[in-house]
């Protein structure tokens, strides 16, 4: 039962960043053609800014892995055999996750290097 109400609180969650993403740019594109400026932005202000959001996305994935990892693991040693067969099951898609969570910053880094040569 915990694990469906986690769910659908992680679900909600989901939804709710799902929809500020769909909203943000809709407030942009209404925006008139006459209060556009002209802005000069610097890449190196705006890789870094990119950076920093990886780092502090990936940083937050790594500590939540390690917690639900530390959560699996308490209810795998406490659990019944048919509760370890559950958690066995779960267990995969977590470490695929896992793995995909810890490689984010290189697979990001492979796509600026093969997009960044080029010219549009």
């Amino acid at each position: 039962m915990k694990a469906k109400k986690t769910q659908k609180i992680f679900n909600f969650i989901l939804i709710i960043i799902m929809i500020f993403f769909l909203i943000s740019p809709v407030v942009n594109a209404t925006t008139q053609p006459s209060d556009i400026k002209e802005v000069v932005v610097d890449t190196k202000d705006l890789q870094q800014a990119g950076n920093n959001i990886v780092r502090i996305l990936q940083t937050f994935g790594v500590i939540l892995s390690v917690i639900i990892l530390i959560i699996i693991g308490i209810k795998y040693m406490l659990g019944s055999a048919e509760e370890k067969a559950e958690y066995k099951k779960t267990l995969m898609p977590y470490v695929i996750g896992a793995a995909l969570i810890f490689a984010a910053s290189t697979f990001a880094q492979v796509a600026y290097d093969f997009f960044h040569g080029w010219k549009v």
